[in-house]
């Protein structure tokens, strides 16, 4: 049973070392971390952490459970055991800290906000509930309409929006929140190529700025090469680490069971 890497002439340069780069840092860090759903187990026991600086995959087979750690991780559903920690405090606890972009199914696209309320939307928790936004607030939220490109469709309803422009949109709203942890659930699922290339400048920059990006993905082929470090999970942890390091045979026969192609660098 074998497993057949492809190569891919534009790797992600530059793996950095975190911990020389921004040494004062907090990872988010999980312990012994499991989850059941409907009285089956679907984490064991993982344990990771997630560094500034980097742009970490979560990756695995379908069911092996990725969007379930991201959930959570932000205490979104209940866990068995664990603790997800982000410096002395739980990661559920510093969500002021935290965007988070669920997957597109479970957005309600039918909801009558226009891109502008989406992306404003990123500044409530600065802001508070049923307060004006600020003058700063408002250019923060255009700024950040402008780095992905949609400033010129800031009055369109969301509805009427192709699925990378809405994925793009909501990129927008998680920028606006000027957040030191970033996480998205599957955001390449449905989107062109431009906007896939958008997501991960926009990550790159996160990374270089020393925010901690969180990358749930489905996709073993050429996008693989822009994440830093991986998480390779089948509802327990395969392996975690530098990208070249998890990527090998072993790991992924352990987790996907069969033969594997993939982009190796």
């Amino acid at each position: 049973m074998d497993i057949q890497p492809a190569y891919c002439s534009l790797p992600r340069p530059g793996l950095r070392l975190v911990n020389s780069q921004f040494p004062t840092l907090k990872p988010v860090s999980i312990s012994g971390l499991s989850v059941y759903y409907q009285q089956l187990l679907a984490l064991d026991q993982i344990s990771a952490e997630f560094y500034p600086g980097r742009v970490t995959g979560i990756i695995g087979p379908n069911g092996a459970g990725k969007s379930t750690l991201l959930q959570a991780m932000l205490g979104l559903i209940p866990t068995a055991s664990g603790t997800v920690r982000f410096g002395s405090q739980t990661l559920a606890d510093q969500r002021h800290q935290v965007a988070y972009v669920p997957q597109r199914s479970q957005i309600d696209w039918l909801y009558p906000a226009t891109v502008w309320d989406v992306v404003l939307m990123g500044r409530v928790q600065k802001t508070g509930w049923f307060r004006r936004f600020s003058a700063a607030s408002r250019q923060q939220a255009r700024a950040a309409l402008e780095r992905v490109g949609m400033a010129e469709l800031r009055n369109r309803p969301i509805g009427q929006l192709s699925g990378g422009q809405q994925q793009r949109v909501f990129l927008a709203r998680s920028l606006a929140q000027e957040a030191d942890v970033f996480c998205f659930d599957e955001p390449f699922v449905g989107v062109d190529q431009k906007t896939e290339t958008v997501l991960f400048e926009i990550f790159h920059e996160l990374a270089d700025a020393g925010k901690t990006v969180i990358v749930v993905n489905h996709d073993l082929g050429e996008a693989i090469t822009n994440f830093d470090d991986l998480l390779l999970l089948n509802r327990s942890l395969i392996a975690s680490g530098p990208r070249q390091q998890v990527l090998n045979q072993e790991n992924l026969r352990h987790a996907y069971g069969g033969t594997v192609s993939f982009y190796a660098a």
